[in-house]
């Protein structure tokens, strides 16, 4: 057993500030010297002058940004070459082979084509109609699930 082992039972204690010199929070409890932030008790998006940084940003309704967080995560054919011949590829089979993470199951997968593909496979996710043609002229199906 190692003392960085251990399991950790003290809590750290709160600062105890402008309690004397020798505390290393003493005499302006860690504020620096004068001014405003110094002294009072100040709104949460404070700046210093003007307005808030928050008012400043345009304005976005709904949750979080849409157009950013749903686009689907781009598989060009040539990394498909990975699966043997008359495999089933489906989310389940990209995340074992490391073509995609979590985060891009949720957001969703499309299957693009680069023109390489060279085994025939079976396809159970979007792409695009170019990719499709490419798939079954090397002699592998699509079954839009």
């Amino acid at each position: 057993m190692k003392l960085n082992k251990l399991v950790k039972i003290k809590k750290r204690d709160n600062k105890r500030v402008g309690r004397g010199i020798g505390s290393g929070l003493g005499k302006t409890a860690g504020r620096g010297t004068k001014g405003q932030k110094a002294r009072g008790k100040l709104p949460v998006g404070f700046t210093g002058a003007g307005l808030p940084t928050y008012k400043k940003l345009p304005l976005r309704r709904g949750l979080g940004n849409r157009s950013v967080s749903l686009k689907s995560k781009v598989i060009h054919l040539s990394k498909l070459n990975i699966f043997k011949k008359g495999t089933i590829v489906d989310m389940e089979q990209l995340l074992k082979a490391n073509l995609i993470d979590k985060k891009d199951m949720k957001s969703g997968v499309k299957i693009l084509s680069d023109k390489q593909l060279s085994v025939s496979l079976v396809i159970k996710l979007p792409l695009s109609k170019q990719a499709q043609v490419e798939i079954e002229k090397q002699g592998g199906s699509v079954e839009h699930a």
